[in-house]
């Protein structure tokens, strides 16, 4: 069964997918995430190719037709965009990639990318007598376009200004696998809060933004302590969810748990960045478990049915079930029993 019953994103018909590679007509770009080893390293090029390869291996490699790969070494408005986003939209557009409409991919990170991107492609290449490219949508899995209170924490660490105690050392190491310094930082500073919230706020395009979120942890929850609400070890519910805002939050949902009950969740996010919709979370799944071939639990939709700006339509197919001994009463995606967060939304491809 498809996850997706419909899925008509700024098209006016669409008939078929296919699950197997890209979507036909339909191109996949993928932006990865944040990758600690690169700011020691500080990668060239062809490493830098190479990383971004390896990151989407596990799955979403084989879904996709092109990548931006980019160096966590760098910034997001200086290298990251000038010497690898920039040429890549300017090759995209030489070939006519997009012309039919193309949807990005990102994780983590690659969520800040893309909207920086998104901001600005159609400036740079109209300036450079090229087509803007038609992107239709993107998919965020662990959304950081928010930013994490990791980074905050980092860049203090790095400027003498943190307390390193062993908690919050412990931490770091399991997340960068160093301690941050001054001369290692790069996107690190784009991920704190501030600095992210400030990057792009405002888009003029109207490109919707589908987050898929998860509360799992890659770190035996030693991370969470230092992430306000719910979050996926890496980034809080307030960035992943698309929350206009900083904040502690538990829930995409007023009406939904992360774990699928249907109860009134008053912490829950309620106003979202520009074109933000939240349509799936994962109780179990973690930051990098939301992109891989791991099963980490049953999935819960936010949304049934989302209508975007353009009345396209969004439908999820899911089942409510009631535990009688308890009376709690739950909503789940089908399938999501044996198919990871991946596999369920790449049904729709």
């Amino acid at each position: 069964m498809k996850l997706f019953s419909r899925l008509f994103l700024f098209i006016t018909a669409m008939t078929s997918f296919s699950s197997l590679a890209a979507l036909g007509e339909h191109p996949i770009i993928l932006i990865h995430g944040f990758q600690a080893g690169q700011l020691q390293t500080k990668p060239n090029h062809d490493t830098v190719v190479a990383d971004g390869k390896t990151y989407w291996q596990d799955f979403w490699l084989a879904k996709a037709d092109e990548r931006i790969d980019w160096p966590s070494h760098e910034r997001v408005a200086g290298r990251i965009s000038s010497d690898y986003v920039w040429p890549k939209l300017k090759a995209l557009s030489e070939n006519n990639t997009c012309q039919n409409g193309c949807i990005l991919v990102t994780h983590s990170t690659g969520d800040l990318v893309a909207r920086y991107l998104l901001d600005n492609q159609e400036n740079w290449l109209t300036n450079a007598g090229l087509a803007p490219l038609n992107i239709i949508a993107t998919f965020d899995f662990a959304g950081a376009g928010g930013g994490s209170e990791l980074g905050d924490m980092a860049i203090n660490i790095s400027e003498g200004s943190g307390v390193l105690n062993a908690p919050l050392k412990y931490a770091m190491s399991l997340w960068l696998g160093e301690t941050p310094s001054a001369g290692n930082t790069g996107v690190l500073n784009d991920l704190k809060i501030t600095n992210a919230r400030q990057l792009a706020p405002l888009p003029d395009n109207r490109i919707p933004r589908i987050r898929f979120v998860g509360k799992g942890s890659d770190y035996l929850g030693s991370t969470s302590g230092f992430l306000p609400g719910k979050d996926d070890g890496v980034v809080s519910s307030h960035s992943s969810c698309g929350s206009s805002q900083s904040g502690s939050f538990t829930s995409c949902s007023t009406t939904l748990a992360f774990d699928g009950e249907i109860k009134n969740q008053p912490q829950a996010v309620t106003n979202f960045m520009p074109y933000h919709y939240p349509l799936l979370m994962g109780d179990d799944y973690s930051h990098s478990g939301l992109i891989g071939t791991k099963h980490q639990g049953k999935v819960t939709a936010v949304s049934q049915q989302k209508t975007l700006l353009d009345g396209t339509i969004i439908k999820v197919s899911t089942t409510d079930s009631t535990y009688w001994l308890s009376g709690n009463t739950y909503r789940y995606v089908d399938n999501s029993k044996n198919e990871t967060m991946s596999e369920l939304v790449s049904d729709l491809l």
